[in-house]
């Protein structure tokens, strides 16, 4: 590739300033994503061992099963929005279409029938077992095809590092303030009704007619929290979809509107940083997503109540929140490849310090906890970032904009870390023999917590920072590239816009 290219205009197309409102409804994306997607991280295994009466095992396994479905969703969803062009783009139609599905199944899956759910906890939990992996697969589809769309976008909005960095830090915001929205208006409500059923337990099984009535109600009124809150997200998810679909627009302009299977392949196969990039990220992201459906766990046995999950996702997310507004700075000043390496350090000294914090010590907890969340928001920040660069290496690599396929394949690493993560939760409560709604654990399954929330994030983040030292896109390099392709698409006659209308060369 040549290397004399002539910078792009800062002023012009895809190289812009985008605007505040822009950058807003680009965060309500994340914000209806995560609606769906950290409720089941961090309360799906709590909501089928807790409330559904399903075995942790089964759950485990089922974790593994669906969320590697999902991963080959994700493929099948970049496939599908690489094939298309409307004159609405080719990512927002997914945006706006699927959005009521995708929060629809969300209530679905949080709602096994009262019939189901009495079976389970009666020891017959196939029925119950299957309408799970039924709601969850459908529901990881669908996130698939609002998901991938969205998460394409951010790479066909911009190509400027800082106006990238904006979008990404906004999307952080976003999903943070999902997850904090979430816990504090599910946990306190559960931590209230498991102190009731702790105190009508024992009168229930000494055979006390009346606590067993009361004990049966406090579970349906556990039921009830998930339906009320999932029915709403509907409504909320929904508009913040539409507000993505009319704000966010696509600038960057293309040489071919569809791109074939056999230049996707092409494309990806070359692609290296892409390849490093999704490698570092299987090894961090499965400690990540170990941790969330640990929560609720850690937070009644080591602190002594379920609603301080509200803390611990506070904690993590509030970290992420305050240091979001700085986060472009940060990108401009040190580059995406070094925050990525190391941030890693903040995930590995603030881990190993919780495993070795002790049961009641909640002043340090929630400080290590907080001290692993700066390491995981900056990091998962620089991983977007990275990606979309990847996006560009392809295009000035093949002559494919392939931006479907190459976030299909990012986002299905991701995938699979949550699949392994999930197996890692369920499987390590199951064999140090965690007793579901139990008061207290034994002393295995004590262990099992702690070392699923604190000790395995570190391990694998030091090996994920070992894996992208050879990352060899810096954004210096990113800049050179991308400057290199858009003088190459300047000396072209036919190019394509967003709307998929043909349109002038882009100005240099």
């Amino acid at each position: 590739m040549s290397t004399d290219a002539v910078t792009p205009r800062d002023d012009h197309g895809a190289l812009k300033k985008m605007t505040p409102k822009t950058l807003f409804s680009y965060m309500l994306g994340d914000f209806g994503c995560n609606l769906a997607f950290n409720l089941t991280v961090t309360w799906l295994l709590f909501y089928y061992t807790d409330v559904a009466g399903l075995g942790a095992a089964a759950i485990g396994t089922m974790f593994f099963v669906v969320r590697l479905w999902d991963a080959f969703a994700d493929l099948i969803a970049g496939r599908i929005v690489d094939r298309t062009m409307t004159r609405w783009g080719k990512f927002r139609p997914f945006i706006l279409f699927c959005a009521v599905p995708l929060m629809f199944l969300s209530f679905l899956t949080f709602y096994v029938p009262d019939g189901l759910k009495e079976q389970a906890w009666n020891g017959n939990q196939g029925p119950a077992l299957l309408y799970a992996y039924l709601t969850y697969a459908l529901l990881g589809f669908f996130y698939s095809m609002v998901n991938i769309p969205y998460g394409s976008l951010a790479s066909a909005m911009t190509q400027s590092v800082k106006e990238r960095g904006k979008l990404v830090a906004w999307r952080l915001w976003g999903g943070a303030a999902a997850g904090v929205f979430l816990t504090a208006v599910i946990a306190p409500r559960i931590a209230a009704i498991q102190n009731q059923i702790k105190s009508v337990a024992g009168p229930a099984k000494a055979g006390d007619a009346a606590a067993q009535a009361q004990l049966a109600q406090l579970q349906a009124d556990m039921q009830g929290v998930f339906t009320q809150i999932t029915l709403w997200f509907v409504l909320l998810g929904s508009l913040c979809f539409l507000m993505v679909f009319l704000n966010c627009k696509e600038a960057v302009v293309r040489t071919e509107a569809r791109v074939t299977l056999r230049e996707t392949f092409g494309a990806l196969k070359a692609n290296r940083p892409l390849q490093i990039l999704c490698l570092a990220s299987l090894f961090y992201l499965t400690g990540v997503y170990a941790v969330g459906p640990i929560s609720a766990y850690y937070a009644r046995y080591f602190l002594g109540d379920t609603s301080y999950a509200t803390w611990i996702v506070l904690v993590n997310s509030g970290v992420q929140l305050a240091v979001t507004p700085f986060l472009p700075w940060f990108i401009e000043r040190f580059g995406k490849k070094n925050l990525f390496q190391y941030c890693g350090v903040f995930t590995v000294v603030g881990g190993v310090a919780l495993f070795l914090t002790p049961v009641g010590a909640i002043f340090l907890a929630l400080l290590f906890l907080a001290i692993k969340g700066v390491g995981a928001g900056i990091i998962n920040v620089a991983m977007f970032g990275l990606e979309a660069d990847t996006v560009e290496y392809g295009e000035w690599k093949n002559g494919h904009r392939t931006e479907g396929a190459t976030y299909a394949l990012y986002s299905f690493t991701r995938k699979l870390t949550q699949s392994l993560g999930g197996l890692i939760g369920g499987w390590m409560l199951y064999i140090a023999g965690y007793v579901a709604g139990a008061p207290e654990q034994p002393e295995s399954a004590m262990l099992a917590i702690k070392g699923t929330i604190g000790l395995i994030p570190a391990i694998v983040a030091v090996i994920a920072m070992l894996v992208f030292w050879k990352y060899p896109l810096t954004d210096d390099v990113f800049r050179r590239i991308r400057n290199e392709t858009e003088t190459r698409k300047a000396q072209t006659g036919h190019l394509i816009g967003g709307d998929g209308k043909i349109v002038d060369a882009p100005q240099v």
